[in-house]
C-alpha cells in the first residue's frame, strides 16, 4: 500500500503535465464594474490599445455616452444600459457607416481585438451573455439586431448569424443565418421584462461548422429559444475569422414604429473551447493526405477523387491560423504533390489541413 502511494505521488505531476492541456481554455470576461469610464472598461476587455464601441455619441453630444452603467435591483449588481433615441434628430444616422436608415449602439470584437477574440477555422467559440429588453420594446419591421456573428476579410458585408428583434403580429424574435434563413423564432412577450441567458457554441468551419444557442430566464431557469444545427456554414472561405456584437441595431425607416430605447446587458464570456481538430469530418470518400518535413521546408501529396477547390492551412497547438499555403478553385481530380517553404517557422507541433468541397483532413505537423 506504501509503495503505492509514493508510486501515485511520483507519477501524478506527470498525468497533470498530460492533461492539463486538454482542459485549458482562454477565456475573457467582461462585466460593468459601476458608473463612470465605462467605454475605456470595454476597450481594455475587447480591443485594448483601440475602440471597440460604436455609438452615435457624436451625432447626438449633448445626452452624452451611449453606455451606461446603472444598478440593476433584479440581478443585485451594476449591468450595462445600451441607449438609441428617435426623439433626437441628428442621432437617427449610423456612426459607424453614415446611413440615415439606420442607427447603431454596439460593442465588438474585431481585427484589433487579441487573437483568444477571433473565431479562426477549426476552432469552437463560446459566447455567453445575459442581456433585458424593456417591457413593452417597439422594433423595426424591418431589422432590430440585438447580436450578430459577423466576418473579417474576403465577403464580410453580411452577418453570420443575427438575433433580430422584429415588429410582426405578434412581434418575435428571430435566429437568422447569413442574412437570409430563418432558423426558429419566438414570441417577443417571453423577453421582455425579465432578464435572459444566452449561451452560443460555434465551430467555425467553411463546410461543416456546428451552431447551436439556448436563452434562457435568468429568474426561473426556463428555456425560451433553442436551436442546434451540426451542418452549416460558420466563416466564408474567403474570411480570416468571425467575430460578436452587442447591442441595438435597428433600421429607422419605419420610423413611426419606435421609440427611445433603453436596453440592458452584462456578463460577456467568450472562451475557446480546448483543441479539437484532430477530429476528421468527411462527406465522401477522404482523399489521402500525407506530409514530410524536410531541410528545405515540407512535402505534401494527397489524391483528389474528383475536381473540387483546395485549401492548405497550417495551424498552431492552440488551433490558431497560421498560415495559408494554398488555395485553388477546381483543382482536377487525382494525385497532387507540392513543396512549400516554412522557415519563417518555429520549430515544434503544428496541425496541416487539407479542405475540400466535400471533406476535411487534419495530420499532425512536426517541424
Amino acid at each position: 500500500m506504501i509503495k503505492a502511494i509514493h508510486l501515485l505521488h511520483r507519477i501524478l505531476p506527470a498525468l497533470i503535465f498530460i492533461l492539463s492541456p486538454a482542459l485549458t481554455f482562454s477565456q475573457t470576461l467582461l462585466e460593468a464594474n459601476g458608473p463612470g469610464n465605462t467605454y475605456e472598461l470595454i476597450n481594455s476587455v475587447l480591443a485594448p490599445g483601440a475602440t471597440a464601441v460604436e455609438t452615435p455619441d457624436q451625432f447626438d453630444p449633448s445626452f452624452g455616452r451611449h453606455i451606461a452603467e446603472v444598478w440593476d435591483a433584479e440581478l443585485g449588481k451594476y449591468v450595462f444600459e445600451f441607449y438609441v433615441h428617435v426623439s433626437v434628430a441628428n442621432e437617427l444616422q449610423d456612426e459607424s457607416t453614415g446611413d440615415t436608415d439606420r442607427q447603431r449602439c454596439e460593442i465588438k470584437t474585431y481585427a484589433s481585438s487579441p487573437d483568444n477574440l477571433k473565431g479562426v477555422s477549426g476552432e469552437t467559440i463560446v459566447y455567453k451573455w445575459r442581456f433585458r429588453l424593456p417591457v413593452g420594446f417597439q422594433p423595426s419591421s424591418n431589422f432590430t439586431h440585438i447580436h450578430q456573428i459577423k466576418a473579417v476579410g474576403g465577403d464580410d458585408s453580411m452577418p453570420l448569424i443575427t438575433i433580430t428583434v422584429r415588429k410582426a403580429s405578434p412581434n418575435r424574435i428571430e435566429l437568422i443565418h447569413n442574412n437570409i434563413t430563418k432558423l426558429t423564432t419566438a414570441d417577443l412577450s417571453l423577453f421582455t421584462g425579465q432578464w435572459m441567458e444566452a449561451t452560443e457554441r460555434i465551430k467555425v468551419d467553411s463546410i461543416h461548422g456546428t451552431y447551436s444557442i439556448t436563452i434562457k430566464n435568468v429568474s426561473t431557469g426556463a428555456t425560451v429559444l433553442s436551436c442546434t444545427n451540426n451542418d452549416l456554414m460558420t466563416i466564408r472561405a474567403t474570411n480570416d475569422f468571425i467575430r460578436p456584437k452587442w447591442g441595438i441595431y435597428r433600421n429607422i425607416v419605419n420610423i413611426a414604429d419606435l421609440r427611445d430605447e433603453a436596453v440592458r446587458f452584462n456578463s460577456f464570456s467568450i472562451y475557446e473551447e480546448p483543441f479539437t481538430y484532430l477530429e476528421s469530418q468527411h462527406v465522401n470518400s477522404e482523399p489521402e493526405f500525407k506530409a514530410v518535413s524536410t531541410s528545405s521546408g515540407i512535402n505534401i501529396e494527397y489524391n483528389l477523387p474528383r475536381k473540387e477547390t483546395v485549401q492548405l492551412s497550417i495551424f498552431n497547438i492552440n488551433g490558431q491560423l497560421i498560415k495559408t499555403l494554398i488555395q485553388h478553385q477546381d483543382q482536377e481530380s487525382g494525385s497532387h504533390q507540392n513543396k512549400y517553404d516554412v522557415s519563417t517557422l518555429k520549430n515544434g507541433i503544428y496541425f496541416l489541413r487539407l479542405q475540400t468541397d466535400a471533406t476535411q483532413r487534419t495530420i499532425k505537423l512536426i517541424l
